[in-house]
């Protein structure tokens, strides 16, 4: 360090300690004993001491579970991932795939994220093709052995862009990321396949069917509020959540509306994409506003309702109760978990919590063979017992990875932690990509790291498995193939 840049670090504590030597709060934290106060000082008399963190619940392991195993069932092939999560209710638990964990190929297929939009659609993959959407609602058909591209459609209405971001009170939706940051603007949505036809949902207030063999245009419906997450196809009918907290069910082969049905406004929301789950005849609806609804597929009838919200105080985002990672149906109980810092195991025929943990999250929870992955927006994953809701363990995802960056001079630097997003189940590997551009693999039994692939750029959607392969895509537009 230079003398000049020493003498100006000098003179700016300097600077700072006279400006707060007035205020008794910052005397306090004053090096050297500037700014001490000679007065007279109370003194708080010697007792029990509560922590003003204890107001928050901490997840701790169950003694009882301390080097027990657990049952994980095998790898199955996975011949299809027509939506989000792999199926409707997004329960596939073990998956063949990426047994060399090496990159097979990397392939362009649009616009990346911007400050005005973001990549945000799950990839899905079905008939040998895989189907992406990128940052300007082009929707690319891609060849999923070789990555060549087969065609390619931009859904986006000519003319309605600078309405993208517009609510249906005419106000612009305010998406929170991670960081804090903010955007609005006419991204989201997502796309899913089934029947021959791909159904892409949009930020810019559409829905449309595409032929998957030809990206031709089968129908396109108008919708009054952008689309932030992907479909969710089961049987006659595709289903989709607007930014307005409405679920909307169209009918696949006409594109007409069968029902809606309307939850609690919430303004904020994580820039992270959810959809509904479906099992039979319940559909699973998460809403911003920390609501999981439990619909009959028939008509929208409402059967239960659950809210995920609790406020810490230590936390200003927790007000923030979206559920942005999807609701898993698996063996009779819905797991959903939202922002605020809930996670529940809900039976799906009456909504009665089986357990509840303090776990603040955007991903959707994995449940697998006796347990239950999931990873909290710190970046902690945990293992849960599927029955009790009791601790195994807790893994700090981003040990030796956190860093400090920006500041001037020194002064003022930023603690970047990576976001993760997953895990998947792959080949008796936990699988999660990350925002460092990694993609990361850990024993699923342990947790305990196990390797390490360099993407080449950040990404925040969870891999999707396919004939063997994990495809990822990254936030600068980059579909890659893990083999």
């Amino acid at each position: 360090m230079t003398t000049v840049t020493r003498v100006l670090k000098t003179a700016i504590v300097l600077g700072l300690a006279a400006s707060l030597a007035s205020c008794a709060s910052a005397r306090r934290i004053l090096p050297f004993g500037l700014g001490e106060d000679k007065s007279p000082q109370a003194t708080a008399s010697e007792g029990q001491r509560v922590s003003i963190l204890a107001f928050d619940q901490q997840l701790a392991p169950a003694a009882g579970l301390a080097g027990r195993d657990f049952f994980l069932p095998g790898p199955v092939a996975a011949t299809s991932w027509p939506m989000p999560g792999g199926n409707a209710e997004a329960s596939i638990e073990h998956v063949i795939a990426a047994p060399q964990f090496t990159i097979g190929w990397r392939r362009r297929i649009g616009s990346g994220s911007t400050r005005t939009r973001q990549v945000m659609a799950p990839v899905v993959a079905d008939a040998g093709k895989v189907f992406v959407m990128d940052g300007e609602s082009t929707v690319t058909a891609v060849d999923a052995a070789s990555g060549e591209v087969v065609w390619k459609v931009d859904v986006k209405p000519t003319g309605r862009e600078a309405a993208g971001g517009v609510s249906a009170f005419g106000l612009p939706i305010p998406f929170v990321s991670e960081g804090g940051g903010s955007l609005s603007g006419g991204f989201g949505g997502g796309v899913a396949v089934s029947g021959g036809k791909v159904f892409v949902a949009s930020g810019y207030r559409t829905m449309t069917a595409l032929d998957a063999a030809t990206g031709a245009v089968v129908w396109t419906q108008p919708v009054d509020v952008p689309i932030h997450g992907a479909p969710t196809v089961a049987g006659s009918r595709v289903y989709v959540i607007d930014v307005d907290n409405q679920i909307i069910a169209f009918n696949t082969t006409t594109g007409l509306q069968d029902w809606s049905y309307r939850g609690i406004v919430e303004p904020a929301r994580v820039m992270r994409a959810s959809s509904p789950s479906v099992s039979g005849d319940t559909v699973i609806a998460p809403f911003s506003s920390g609501e999981v609804v439990a619909l009959r597929a028939t008509n929208g009838q409402p059967v239960w309702n659950q809210v995920l919200s609790r406020t810490s105080r230590t936390s200003a985002l927790s007000e923030i109760r979206d559920i942005a990672g999807r609701p898993v149906i698996s063996r009779g109980f819905v797991y959903a978990v939202s922002h605020s810092g809930v996670l529940q195991a809900m039976d799906i025929r009456t909504g009665q919590p089986k357990w509840t943990l303090p776990v603040a999250g955007v991903n959707a929870p994995l449940p697998a063979g006796d347990v239950v992955y999931v990873v909290s927006k710190s970046g902690e994953l945990t293992l849960i017992n599927r029955d009790s809701g009791a601790v195994y363990w807790t893994r700090d995802l981003n040990e030796g990875r956190v860093r400090q960056e920006g500041g001037f001079l020194g002064f003022f630097d930023r603690t970047v932690r990576p976001e993760w997003s997953g895990p998947i189940l792959a080949s008796n590997r936990l699988v999660l990509v990350n925002s460092d551009g990694e993609a990361v693999a850990f024993d699923p039994k342990t947790g305990a790291l196990t390797a390490t692939l360099n993407l080449g750029a950040p990404a925040y959607i969870a891999p999707a498995a396919y004939n063997g392969a994990l495809y990822v895509l990254t936030n600068d537009g980059e579909l890659i193939s893990i083999r």
